[in-house]
């Protein structure tokens, strides 16, 4: 067993959780929404293979309206319609700031994200993005538990 880094250290996780909230505050006022950063923290999970973020933020996404097909097709946004141009602007986002370093895809990407979404909100979702990436290493390094849950969301003991 791995310690819990965010137990061993709780002052840490403390500032890590004021930072978070900070960070949720400031995307809100520059025009990020609540689905457009769940994507980016759930795309950013999935692509990190942590599986204790993945269960935390798809049922935050659907808990913000994200309908249930998008989450089903989120590995394959860039092969469907279903995801309109700032879907695809943010999700474009969390795949650059992911997968470092950058490649000219990746700037072309990342240029086409800040012409649909203003420079703000373009900003806006790099700082989800990095802020996410952050929290799945903790889980990751820590390995967090994933519990069962049954269809509402509650945990089977």
């Amino acid at each position: 067993m791995r310690p819990f880094v965010d137990k061993i250290m709780p002052e840490a996780w403390q500032a890590a959780e004021e930072f978070t909230s900070v960070i949720r505050a400031a995307v809100l006022r520059r025009g990020l929404s609540a689905q457009e950063s769940e994507l980016i923290k759930l795309r950013t999970s999935q692509l990190n293979g942590c599986a204790f973020c993945m269960d935390l933020h798809s049922r935050e996404a659907r808990k913000a309206g994200i309908p249930q097909q998008k989450l089903d097709l989120l590995p394959a946004w860039r092969e469907t319609a279903v995801f309109d141009d700032r879907d695809k602007a943010v999700l474009a986002v969390a795949e650059a700031a992911t997968s470092l370093p950058t490649t000219e895809e990746s700037e072309a990407d990342l240029f086409g994200a800040r012409v649909v979404l203003g420079e703000e909100t373009f900003v806006a979702a790099e700082w989800v993005a990095i802020t996410i990436n952050a929290l799945n290493r903790v889980s990751i390094l820590s390995r967090h538990p994933v519990r069962p849950r049954d269809a509402e969301g509650k945990v089977i003991r």
